[in-house]
């Protein structure tokens, strides 16, 4: 049984259920497989980080639970509902930020409320409200390729707030920054956590990111046939401390457990 989240999430958010998702290519007439079926639920609210080698299947499970690709089996469920293609309540926020390069950043922001239809000076505001949020009121007018690294992220967050995400989803997207750009933009990402409580499913190469950032760690083993090896709680106290003996003990203990599930199997 996978243990209870840490932190209490709200319960008014949306759920995700992973339900036996498994992924397998055909290449040169052999079948291969990415992903072992995994199962996990990430509580509504809550915040959970997906830890794995490389080419252990990470992405490509994200990419399954935003609709962006069917599982070979499996299905995930989205607030009770079956994902079957890409959803509106549901943000992605990717390593590289893919904005929109002939968008100033208030435009990329205010893009999603204009699909749907969103009146200019509304939409306006909202971008000019997120942007603010994400401390970016001054850079406002500024196009992608005049933006930082860690400035195009907090624009790729901001609009996934303004497109009314309830569900993020988020793909090394602090992995390009240089260290003291990432412990900023963790810092954000954990404020605006704990403000709006959205449900969060995380992938990173770094556990010792995952401990700080999360209330649960899911941990993949190595691919081919990647598999969920073990899903354990951060019962630190929050705010947390970004350095600190807790980190690293929390850190060498998921090694540990990985390794020792590994070794089980």
């Amino acid at each position: 049984m996978m243990p209870e989240p840490a932190v209490a999430p709200m319960t008014s958010a949306l759920d995700v259920r992973i339900c036996g998702v498994s992924q397998s290519w055909v290449r040169d007439g052999a079948q291969h497989e990415v992903l072992s079926p995994v199962d996990l639920h990430v509580r509504g609210g809550e915040f959970v980080s997906l830890v794995g080698p490389s080419g252990c299947g990470k992405s490509t499970l994200l990419r399954i639970v935003a609709g962006l690709q069917p599982p070979t089996g499996g299905e995930v469920l989205i607030g009770g509902d079956r994902v079957s293609g890409p959803r509106s309540d549901v943000g992605m926020v990717f390593q590289e930020a893919s904005l929109y390069p002939w968008l100033t950043a208030t435009g990329n922001v205010a893009f999603g409320p204009r699909l749907r239809g969103v009146p200019a000076s509304q939409r306006r505001d909202i971008a000019h409200h997120w942007l603010d949020r994400v401390g970016l009121s001054h850079s406002s007018r500024l196009y992608p390729y005049q933006l930082s690294g860690g400035m195009k992220q907090r624009v790729a967050i901001a609009r996934a707030f303004a497109n009314g995400a309830q569900v993020l989803l988020m793909d090394e997207p602090f992995a390009a920054l240089d260290y003291a750009a990432r412990q900023t933009m963790q810092e954000l990402l954990t404020e605006l956590w704990a403000e709006f409580r959205k449900t969060v499913l995380f992938v990173t190469h770094h556990l010792d990111e995952a401990v700080l950032l999360s209330d649960r760690v899911a941990l993949l083993s190595a691919g081919p046939s990647a598999r969920l090896v073990a899903v354990a709680s951060i019962d630190a106290p929050r705010p947390r401390a970004v350095d600190g003996d807790w980190i690293d003990s929390e850190t060498r203990h998921l090694r540990q457990l990985s390794r020792g599930q590994e070794r089980e199997d």
